[in-house]
């Protein structure tokens, strides 16, 4: 910023509307038929009905005013739907596109009213006009049927109300303008830390310079490299240089947080003023045993909006890393929904902690941000990237079972015979793909169905509207988000998606729109800021990645060296076992627990076991409990499936660095014990991988693999192979987590030694030993040795 220059506080004309004119209850039984706009199919209507206007129309004007203050400006900004120009004079045109009956709708919703009315007032001011036509235009998307609703407003009239507008929102634009200036002071003079590790200085740098120069970044470093801190510090360079504004952190998993959390609090101990929220689920902040957002079942959701002003006004002045126990205690407080509460925040600190949910995912995502027309100064920095894949995937995905429309049925016929009717008829068509279904389908053409599915959603928008209480209503409502998602996501259904039915091993026929290449569907929320980094332990081959996450090839990517001692970690590769399904056999159990045995007896410590599947566990488990009380030279733990957090914690706690003897934990390959669990500092010296982690043959994966082979992209490989390495590598990554680890890590499977999965191995694999039965407990006792001889 040039002296004498003021700095530019940007809103959004839709996020400042929003912002100011909400007041009273926060209530989620109305299904927002003409509140909430519908998404992906709302934009279609949105173009068909602008291409039908006449030449007078102008569409997707854009639109500014920019408004003095003392010290700094505001800039609100937007997107007019429509201006047109006739003789008679201008009209603003606000178009919504909406599932509820028209008929309903007696005025315009005021929010609505109040983004035409900014449109209004700004094509005034710039053009020098006496005053213009607000009209409103509502469509609903099942029929398109059309109401209008029009208001003529002189400029003087616009003028006042918008002076008014506004007047509300400087208090906060001033906060932000004199926290900004904090804030770029204390980043110019931090400084890293502690010292740089090898290939920290590095990968710091590369991330800054993709920064600067608008680019996305992939970035492959080792476990334990400090990746987190090498990538938040020149972030905020980045940002106290003007680079950027809002910084996203997103994880896949809670633990991840927690060392986003922690980075952050380094560095505002070295003197950096900065700002961070931590946005938890919903379930996670209620203060109700079950979140029901309505002011007759919550004391919180009544007057919600009437107070959450102050309640935010209070935590940003007073806290700078808003946790979620900080968010719990401002909101019992001021009385205010602590999940509502807890986004309204993240408006007004400079960097939001988050799921990748709350950036990608189109039901969950903050409209705030990322809005169609909405964009930012945003920088993406995404931890755990491997884990975006599949999540994408499911992001972009939506399903619906047979059986829901029958059940469904059940339910709402005594109140309603036409919604009735219509579940019957989706019921029968799903009754036809059904009987041409063996095992899976894939289809090209669900035109029909979905024809009556958008009837069926019209009508349930009114059920849900004239129903707010019955029994079942939850049963209801999942089913008609079900349904909301299917529209959605079907709109988004191209050369990306494979559409197909298929019966489930529970009996449920089920119909699902899959993404299998989630990365167009990605770019359009990373499009909207500025630049994004990629990070993970394994993001290998990075080309996989790059496909499957930008669709670019072009973009940067790093591979960060490791810092630690290659002789303090034994890598051993197994050529005597395997786990294909072929071999998994009670002889190759036996060698399976023989190598345990031998391997965890060689040095007293602690040691994890990854096992294919719960069912192979089951195997080993049976021969461990069933060995002589003289070979028992171990104690061991199973992991379970669906663990509570707390039985995590226990399972987790046995983990303890004195021992006599070894203890193994037995854990399932890509489970909750596979990644973003630390044992630093000796809690544990070894991983042993059973297998190559390749996902179990099922309809998705060879549906995944039909599709990449379409496109000439090794469809075993994308489907198998790379999601497979990469939870070994994942696995693997437990041992050496800082500079005084030392462990083994034994990969039980020969095809480790072929040179396709060797062509995956990371750099720092690059010294293994082949072992077999008979030769494995004198390598691992001789790495022992040297390394007790190393210490004396």
């Amino acid at each position: 910023m040039a002296d004498g220059e003021k700095k530019v506080i940007k809103i959004s004309v839709r996020n400042l509307v929003e912002f100011v004119m909400r007041s009273g209850d926060l209530d989620n039984r109305r299904t927002a038929g003409a509140e909430k706009t519908a998404m992906q199919e709302g934009s279609r209507i949105h173009r068909k009905i602008q291409r039908r206007m006449g030449a007078d129309y102008h569409a997707e004007v854009v639109l500014k005013h920019l408004v003095e203050e003392e010290q700094f400006e505001i800039l609100v900004e937007g997107r007019a739907d429509g201006i047109i120009e006739a003789p008679s004079g201008v009209t603003i045109d606000e178009i919504k596109g909406v599932y509820m009956d028209l008929y309903y709708l007696n005025e315009p919703i005021e929010v609505h009213m109040a983004q035409a009315m900014c449109y209004g007032y700004f094509y005034c001011f710039d053009h020098q006009l006496t005053g213009a036509v607000m009209q409103l235009t509502y469509c609903n998307i099942e029929t398109e049927e059309i109401k209008r609703f029009q208001s003529e407003k002189s400029f003087e009239e616009l003028e006042n109300w918008f002076a008014g507008l506004i007047h509300e929102y400087v208090k906060w634009a001033d906060y932000l303008y004199h926290h900004g200036l904090r804030r770029d002071e204390s980043i110019k003079e931090l400084e890293f830390p502690y010292p740089y590790r090898k290939g920290q200085k590095e990968l710091a740098v590369s991330v800054y310079r993709s920064i600067a120069r608008k680019k996305n970044l992939f970035i492959q470093a080792p476990t334990g490299i400090g990746k987190t801190l090498s990538t938040v510090y020149p972030a905020l360079k980045a940002i106290g240089e003007g680079l950027g504004d809002k910084l996203f952190y997103l994880t896949a998993k809670t633990i991840t947080r927690g060392v986003a959390e922690e980075t952050y609090e380094i560095l505002r101990k070295g003197g950096l003023y900065f700002s961070t929220v931590t946005i938890t689920a919903k379930e996670k902040l209620c203060f109700l045993e079950k979140p029901e957002c309505n002011p007759d079942a919550c004391p919180y959701a009544k007057g919600h909006f009437d107070r959450v002003g102050d309640a935010v006004f209070d935590v940003i002045h007073q806290e700078a890393g808003i946790t979620r126990e900080t968010v719990l205690k401002y909101a019992e407080q001021h009385r205010v929904c602590p999940f509502e509460f807890c986004l309204d925040i993240s408006n007004w600190v400079d960097g939001i902690i988050c799921d990748y949910n709350y950036v990608f995912d189109p039901n969950i995502r903050l409209k705030r941000y990322f809005s169609e027309g909405i964009s930012g100064d945003y920088l993406f920095l995404v931890d755990e990237a491997h884990n975006l894949v599949p999540r994408a995937r499911e992001m972009y995905s939506a399903v619906v079972y047979k059986e829901d429309f029958l059940l469904i049925k059940k339910i709402v016929k005594p109140k309603d015979q036409k919604l009735a009717g219509l579940l019957d008829r989706c019921n029968k068509q799903l009754l036809e793909m059904k009987r041409e279904c063996e095992g899976y389908t894939i289809l090209t053409d669900i035109k029909l169905f979905m024809t009556a599915v958008m009837s069926l959603f019209g009508e349930m928008e009114k059920f849900m509207d004239s129903f707010p209480e019955f029994e079942d209503r939850d049963l209801v409502l999942d089913f008609y988000f079900a349904l909301r998602d299917l529209l959605n996501t079907y709109d988004r259904v191209d050369e990306n998606y494979r559409i197909y039915t298929e019966f489930l091993s529970d009996g449920r026929f089920m119909l699902r729109l899959f993404n299998m290449n989630p990365a167009k569907n990605l770019k359009e929320c990373l499009d909207k800021g500025n630049s994004t980094v990629f990070f993970s332990a394994t993001l290998l081959p990075v080309q996989y990645y790059k496909e499957l996450l930008s669709g670019n090839q072009e973009e940067y990517a790093v591979y960060a060296e490791s810092p630690f001692d290659r002789d303090k970690r034994l890598l051993l590769a197994a050529n005597d076992v395997s786990s294909r399904y072929t071999r998994r056999n009670e002889r190759e159990f036996k060698k399976i627990v023989e190598y345990i045995r031998r391997i965890v007896s060689a040095h007293a410590g602690n040691y994890m076991v990854f096992l294919p599947s719960y069912q192979y566990m089951r195997e080993v488990e049976q021969l461990l409990a069933g060995m002589d009380e003289s070979g028992k030279e171990f104690a061991w733990l199973a992991q379970s499936s669906h663990m509570t957090e707390q039985e995590r914690e226990v399972f987790l706690e046995e983990f303890q660095e004195d021992r006599e003897d070894s203890f193994v934990g037995l854990c399932v390959m890509g489970g909750v014990f596979s990644e973003g669990i630390d044992l630093k500092e000796g809690r544990l010296i070894g991983a042993i991988i059973v297998g190559t982690g390749l996902p179990m043959v099922c309809t998705e994966q060879e549906i995944l693999k039909g599709y990449f082979d379409e496109k000439e992209q090794k469809g075993f490989d994308y489907a198998y192979q790379y999601p497979g390495m990469n939870k070994v590598m994942q696995a693997a990554g437990r041992v050496i987590r800082t500079v005084s680890d030392e462990g083994v890590i034994a990969l039980l499977d020969d095809r480790f030694l072929k040179p396709d999965y060797q062509a995956l191995f990371p750099r720092e694999w690059d010294g293994y030993y082949a072992v077999n039965l008979n030769s494995v407990s004198g390598i691992v006792t001789e790495f022992w040795e040297e390394r007790e001889r190393q210490k004396l």
